[in-house]
């Protein structure tokens, strides 16, 4: 066997199924590298989902912040487009990012310390989950993916979903490709009157099978960091097993499922404004049906990377650098262009809230039964503040959640924010973040 030889990058593991051979890669190892390396027809409960949605460079205060504290709050300019779903909508200002005197890296140490509760140590250093992953390993279920990530900026570098630094959740990049891997040929439509399982999905699950033993003793042969890194391997593989061996059964009805049709022609590559908008609707229109249908209970969607690469037509210069050099019209308050720039991000925002309450589910919607958490890197991109940094909380968590506050944090780090998130999805988590950020404290004026 090839495990008596030593480890290369070339090892997979190996196994016979029926008298074929099949092989499986692995994951990086550092032995690699040198020493830098409510009720649904059964009586079960209608599922709850979650979400995030993250986008770049913040806000402009003095017109994105309400003036009214509390329930029913005002709609300054740059979030007008929320007219319709601000019932739908909780919104966080001046919660404070708390570093501990660790440096706060600009667009970095913002987004890091919103989803995952810590102040990274360096601009790159990401040791703990994003929120969604939390949620994943309490939520996902017998739905097909354990979650989906997209990047409406059509680079695959644009990721906001992590187990770790080692771990991050690659993004479909476009509306084809989400299409193709949500409702492809391994598709089941939960509403069609016969089901016969696919042999390709019997194929997968044998494969993974086959190679157990020898990934066993794999694990004998490598040290401990190595160890750590392959049981976190083969326990995402077992998921997937368990994902398979679902798919082999009949999945059970679901009222609103729809299966959507084939996103129609390509949307070029680049991070003009109109395509990243085009890019981000038609996934949102997919995500939604996904959700209805079963296919994932939790799912991430980058608007806009934290940095804001996004151009526009007539344009010389991209977002990020308007926000460094725009002078602030002393008449209005606000970067013009970037006021722009981000009343459009938050237009696309309400764009999702709308397509999730759209779709009638129980005796509500299905926005009803999720939550989608929304951050960004900073308060304020021309000055890289992360004092501030916008939050919103959108749905009812299956009527865990009231909706359509406006809190006002008071200079309290963000952790009781997704804390309460993740209360309210029935996870088992009982504090958030470490240092000056953890917390066991929720947003109580928003909780059932």
């Amino acid at each position: 066997m090839f495990l008596s030889k030593p480890l290369t990058r070339r090892t997979v593991l190996r196994g016979m199924i029926g008298g074929v051979g099949v092989t499986l890669g692995l994951p990086l190892l550092d032995c690699y590298l040198n020493t830098n390396g409510t009720a649904l027809a059964d009586g079960a409960p209608i599922p709850v989902r979650f979400g995030t949605w993250v986008w770049g460079l913040g806000m402009d205060k003095n017109v994105f912040v309400p003036k009214k504290v509390g329930f029913d709050y005002d709609l300054p300019p740059q979030i007008a487009s929320w007219k319709d779903v601000k019932q739908h909508i909780n919104l966080f200002s001046n919660f404070n990012v708390i570093t501990d005197g660790k440096p706060a890296g600009a667009h970095f140490a913002g987004w890091v310390a919103c989803l995952t509760g810590v102040v990274p140590a360096a601009t790159g250093s990401l040791l703990y989950p994003t929120i969604d992953v939390v949620v994943a390993d309490a939520i996902a279920g017998a739905s097909r993916f354990r979650s989906v990530e997209c990047a409406a900026t059509g680079s695959l570098k644009d990721s906001y979903s992590m187990r770790s630094g080692d771990a991050i959740n690659p993004p479909a990049i476009s509306p084809i490709d989400l299409y193709t891997r949500l409702y492809g040929a391994d598709f089941q439509d939960p509403n069609a009157s016969d089901f016969k399982p696919k042999p390709s999905i019997m194929l997968q699950k044998s494969v993974l099978t086959g190679v157990r033993e020898q990934g066993a003793g794999l694990l004998k042969k490598v040290g401990a960091a190595d160890r750590d890194r392959l049981d976190q391997y083969f326990t995402s593989l077992r998921e997937v097993e368990l994902r398979l061996e679902q798919q082999l059964q009949k999945p059970p009805p679901a009222v609103s499922c729809k299966v959507p049709m084939r996103p129609e022609g390509i949307i070029p590559p680049g991070t003009d404004l109109e395509l990243v908008e085009q890019r981000h609707n038609t996934m949102v229109d997919l995500l939604t049906m996904a959700l209805a249908c079963n296919q994932t209970r939790v799912f991430s969607m980058a608007y806009s990377n934290s940095t804001s690469g996004l151009s526009k037509r007539g344009l010389e210069k991209i977002h990020h650098t308007i926000t460094h050099e725009e002078s602030v019209d002393p008449a209005l308050g606000y970067q013009p262009t970037s006021f722009m720039f981000l009343s459009r991000a938050f237009g696309s925002y309400a764009y999702l809230i709308k397509a999730l309450a759209s779709v009638p589910e129980g005796a509500g919607s299905l926005l009803d039964n999720c939550v989608v958490y929304a951050c960004s890197d900073s308060e304020n991109a021309k000055i890289h503040s992360i004092n501030g940094i916008p939050m919103m909380v959108a749905g009812k968590a299956g009527g865990r959640l009231k909706t359509g506050y406006h809190i006002d944090g008071k200079g309290a780090p963000p952790s009781p924010v997704a804390l309460t998130v993740l209360r309210a999805l029935g996870t088992s988590v009982g504090e958030w973040g470490t240092g000056s950020m953890k917390t066991t404290r929720v947003i109580s004026e928003i909780m059932t």
